[in-house]
């Protein structure tokens, strides 16, 4: 399974935006963003209504900048199910050029139970 989510790098969505830099370019924050909405999104039509996912380790690198005004994707690619857990390959590219790759884990689980657990 795998899924492609998009964006289009805009002002709040800059490393001086999000506090992890001083220049307008793509924020590394905002680009794990995107990386993991793709792995959410994956997998969300195979849950059922009472279930979701949750993500709990992400490990990639950011290895290019892209402009502001720059079309950014990011693709999840589901490649292992352990029980619960969900790991993914996620990768984001301006174009066809690779500007971030890595893995991302997930967990399923029930809304109502991990909600209650907030405290």
């Amino acid at each position: 399974m795998s899924y492609t989510a998009s964006m289009v790098v805009g002002n709040n969505d800059t490393a001086l935006a999000a506090g992890s830099g001083s220049l307008l370019v793509l924020a590394t924050p905002r680009m794990i963003a995107l990386m993991e909405e793709a792995a959410m999104k994956c997998v969300a039509d195979s849950l059922s209504a009472s279930d979701t996912t949750v993500g709990t380790l992400m490990n990639v690198s950011h290895v290019k900048a892209s402009p502001m005004g720059a079309d950014i994707r990011a693709v999840a690619e589901l490649t292992a199910v352990d029980g619960r857990k969900l790991s993914f390959s996620v990768k984001a590219y301006q174009g066809e050029t690779l500007i971030g790759e890595g893995t991302h884990e997930r967990f399923v689980v029930n809304i109502e139970r991990f909600m209650s657990k907030l405290g």
